[in-house]
């Protein structure tokens, strides 16, 4: 069988062998022994299965990528432009339209060179080498060489290397944050399930392939390996995942084609004149048409646009995302719907004691994470442990039954970090915010034995060396209804009192009360054992030590929203952004921090749908929930793919946050992924098409009100480039409709001049533009609409290009006129010609300074306090008139361009220009705001 083959094979032989009691009829199951496979075994199963490993995907070779950002729409029709210019013999034209081309072509590609080594970093979390019994002998292997039947021995510390069913253990702990995306531990044993409910990773037998043991040991035998396993169903998963083209990819697609489009449209027309109504000789209507092409064309337009995304994303950048492809800048600005992860994304996770609750008093606990600042207060009183015994004893138990360890920021870690659960390590911060010493703690009651968690009885206990200081030498904790059914006393006032059950009916309520509100509870509880008892540990077992004992009180704790959550989902819902949280954690915790960090509107019901439902919903089904507000939990890779998958078949642009493995297929499915930097694993990281660098949800929406605006710039100097198209084309109208007696105003030369020396500096100018007020007001773009509409047009057209061309023109004119020159008497060629045309490209660039001015705002007026925030602008400007000068003063460039000096005449008229049009626009937008009031 081939691993391909395997993979996809029913996933009930997990199942199967976690049901099974008895340990003869595992190795049946899976042919083999307590002795484990001999070599004959392996090497047969081998050929069958294949390596354990990840296998990699047939990907587009790097010649093929790189060849790519030459053949896109707009790049071909930049190639016909070029062979276009040299069939009309003008050699120039095409070498400079070919080379913004090949530049373009090689900026794109080395700013998107992101290799795809996704698979890479999954096996990179792969075990190198494995502990098994083959032959009755233990002996160290290559992980890789596993095959199932393989008996694989683990221990603290250790990656699990394949899916394996426990056959014996001792108080393991597994981290499946790898598959789940939740950091607390889960207890594993060798105990069969009664029920498959769930995924593989929740069956208490079953450790899986890139998770790794936390605590204690075990012994099992591997029934999946390589791509069969959970791990490698998502490295298949992820590896499936079609490369699609970003909604900008394909708007420019459609502009492309809007824009050949029109040129080729306008050629036509210029050729039937040419040939049929001014009779013009056949080859120079032909090379006339094919010249009107290329001044139709905005050569410039993708270089401006791919310099435009790449200036957006170093703005990302200093907002803490950092963006792996140009176009997903204004794909996050298109996104009707986030997807977001809990733990890390939407929470700090770092598990923080908020309450501690006894029968005296209820606490409030101030401070968040696991730095120990803060204080206990009841009310606005900061309470002194040292003052309240009964709490100094919940502190303290919690403490000495507390086996993670919290470690400080270092030169590898930013924030502070923790050695095991997450739930433990807050009852050490706690306890220092209540005035302990941990380490002083631990030394003068040094721990003599475990009684570790057990997911039957839910509670662990350690027995410490007694002492005559202290109430108790046992500390319990664990869930508040398995702990309280084992007291028979509680603590009051720090004085040991029968437990009552109107007593108990109080702890329970109070417990009730906090989980209803998402918190997680602990329960703890003491007790003194008798003398013989500490004299003989043998004899202290779960049974004879976990019963009788004295409830202290419940620690309270939660992994805390991010506090710029509930701003920033405000600004999602007025943007018209829907955010859906997909976790891995319970329901009821997913359920109360989507309420409490306000993701979901209030004024409607919430739906939660755990993975269990989801299983048994049909698309349709799915789709009706999505429609309202939805909370997702408990949920598998697969899962979270398909929710992804199905809104997009909805029609919306989904982005997804992740930072696990088991979201890797998610990520990459999504229209934009979004990867955690500072928690992200790598293979999160390289499937996502942006990085945040602070793990905060404010950043994406700080990013797509960047892409938002990005898209309003591109529409921008897009109406910016098309507007000059007008007065380019206007010479040539004129010329034909005259029967060549008004020569062209305009050269092919001075066009290019134009399109790509002129306009280019303003237009990425424009392209920089910061996002206009209100940008997050508006619901997002719909997919219908497109870059180049009917608004655009009139804008373009028969606004600015019609006051540019009608500017020109008579600029051509009267300069014609200055110069002793009157129709039908025009100049051909020669000094007095050169002036006139070099007065009708003067002109036009005069009138793009006050268009790429006017155009900044749509409404709003020009001269507000950003007036001088966009310095590119204005150097854009500055630029535009130095490279004015230039041709029109340095004799290479009149020559090449066909240009002559200007008389100060000239210039005065000029400067004139942009002041009016200025003026003109303003009023414009003045009667235009008054208007939409």
């Amino acid at each position: 069988m081939s691993a391909e083959h395997q993979a996809t094979t029913d996933k009930d032989e997990i199942n199967q062998v976690a049901l099974l009691k008895d340990t003869n009829s595992i190795y049946h199951e899976l042919n083999s022994s307590a002795t484990g496979l001999t070599k004959q075994d392996v090497q047969s199963r081998q050929a069958k299965y294949g390596k354990n490993i990840l296998q990699k995907s047939k990907t587009v070779p790097l010649w093929r990528r790189f060849l790519s950002n030459f053949t896109s729409t707009m790049a071909w029709l930049l190639w016909v432009a070029g062979i276009i210019a040299f069939a009309a013999k003008l050699a120039e034209l095409g070498i400079a339209i070919w080379s913004v081309n090949i530049i373009n072509g090689c900026f794109s590609f080395w700013q998107e060179y992101q290799a795809n080594k996704a698979t890479e970093a999954l096996n990179k979390m792969m075990p190198s080498y494995s502990r098994v019994i083959r032959n009755g002998k233990e002996e160290k292997v290559l992980s890789t060489d596993l095959v199932p039947g393989d008996l694989v021995l683990v221990e603290e510390g250790d990656d699990v290397p394949a899916d394996i069913r426990v056959l014996t253990s001792t108080s393991l702990q597994v981290n499946q944050s790898s598959l789940t995306g939740e950091v607390n531990p889960v207890n594993k044993n060798s105990r069969p399930v009664k029920v498959i409910n769930g995924n593989h990773y929740e069956l208490n037998n079953i450790i899986c392939s890139g998770t790794s043991v936390v605590k204690g040991d075990a012994k099992g035998v591997v029934v999946k390996t390589g791509m069969a396993t959970d791990f490698g169903q998502i490295a298949t998963l992820t590896q499936n995942v079609k490369e699609e083209s970003s909604p900008l990819q394909k708007e420019l697609g459609v502009l492309t084609k809007q824009l050949s489009i029109l040129a080729v449209s306008i050629s036509v027309v210029f050729f039937i004149i040419a040939t049929f109504f001014v009779h013009y000789p056949l080859v120079k209507s032909f090379i006339f048409a094919l010249g009107m092409i290329v001044a139709f064309i905005p050569e410039g337009l993708l270089p401006t646009v791919t310099l435009s995304l790449a200036g957006a994303v170093q703005r990302m950048a200093k907002k803490n995302a950092l963006v792996k492809r140009l176009s997903s800048v204004e794909t996050l600005g298109s996104a009707s719907v986030i997807c977001s992860d809990k733990t890390g994304t939407l929470t700090q996770n770092q598990m923080t004691v908020t309450h501690l609750w006894t029968l005296n008093h209820s606490y409030e606990v101030t401070g968040q994470g696991y730095q120990a600042q803060g204080n206990i207060h009841i009310g606005p009183s900061i309470i002194d442990p040292q003052q309240d015994s009964t709490l100094r004893e919940l502190l303290r138990n919690g403490l000495l039954a507390d086996n993670a360890r919290i470690v400080p920021p270092d030169d590898q870690h930013k924030r502070y970090t923790i050695l095991g659960d997450p739930t433990e390590a807050c009852l050490e911060v706690v306890a220092k915010k209540g005035g302990l010493d941990p380490q002083a703690e631990r030394k003068a009651t040094p721990r003599i034995k475990e009684l570790p968690f057990d997911s039957d009885r839910k509670m662990m206990t350690v027995i410490l060396k007694p002492d005559d200081q202290h109430q108790f030498n046992v500390a319990t904790k664990g869930a508040p209804n398995r702990v309280v059914d084992q007291c028979s006393s509680c603590l009051i006032n720090g004085k040991v009192v029968p437990l009552s059950a109107t007593l108990k009916d109080k702890i329970m309520a109070a417990n009730d009360g906090y989980a209803r509100r998402g918190l997680r509870v602990l329960a703890v509880a003491g007790r003194r054992l008798p003398d013989e008892m500490n004299n003989n540990l043998d004899s202290a077992t779960i049974a004879t030590v976990e019963k009788d004992l004295t409830f202290i009180g419940l620690s309270v704790m939660v992994d805390p929203p991010r506090p710029e959550v509930r701003k920033a989902a405000e600004v999602c819902r007025r943007a018209h952004i829907k955010i859906i949280m997909i976790t891995g954690d319970y329901s009821l915790t997913a359920k109360s921090i989507a309420q409490n960090i306000g993701i979901v509107d209030p004024n409607k019901p919430l739906t939660v749908v755990t993975g269990a439902d989801l299983k048994q919903m049909s698309d349709d089904e799915l789709k009706k929930k999505l429609r309202g507000e939805i909370v997702f939990a408990r949920m598998a890779p697969e899962q979270k793919y398909r929710v992804v998958q199905t809104l997009q078949s909805m029609g919306e642009v989904v982005a997804v946050t992740g930072d696990g493995v088991n979201d890797a297929p998610a990520l990459k499915k999504a229209d934009i992924g979004v990867a955690m930097g500072v928690t992200g694993t790598d293979v999160a990281k390289e499937a996502a098409d942006m990085i945040l660098t602070d793990d905060n949800f404010a950043s994406i929406v700080a990013a797509i009100r960047e892409g938002r605006g990005v898209y309003a710039n591109i529409r921008k100097f897009l109406l910016y480039i098309l507007n000059s198209n007008e007065p380019e084309a206007v010479p040539s109208v004129l010329f034909l409709l005259s029967g060549g007696t008004i020569p062209l105003a305009l050269t092919v030369m001075q066009i290019l001049f134009i399109d790509l020396g002129t306009d280019l500096i303003p237009a990425i100018g424009l392209g920089k533009e910061n996002a206009e007020k209100g940008v997050m007001n508006q619901p997002p773009r719909s997919q219908k609409s497109h870059l180049i509409n009917k608004s655009l047009l009139l804008k373009a057209f028969a606004w600015y290009g019609l006051l540019a061309s009608i500017i020109s023109t008579a600029a051509y004119f009267v300069n014609n006129y200055l110069n002793g020159r009157t129709w039908p008497h025009l100049a051909t060629s020669g000094l007095a010609y050169s002036q006139a045309t070099t007065m009708t490209l003067a002109t036009i660039i005069f009138c793009q300074i006050a268009a790429v001015l006017n155009i900044r705002y749509q409404r709003n007026s020009m001269f507000n306090k950003h007036f001088w925030d966009n310095s590119m602008i204005f150097i854009g400007i500055i630029f535009e008139i130095i490279l004015l000068l230039c041709i029109c003063n340095v004799p290479f460039f009149r020559g090449v361009f066909g240009t002559a000096p200007l008389f100060g005449r000239d210039w005065l008229m000029l400067v004139c220009i942009p002041i009016v049009l200025i003026v003109i626009d303003e009023l414009r937008k003045l009667w235009l705001r008054h208007h939409l009031k």
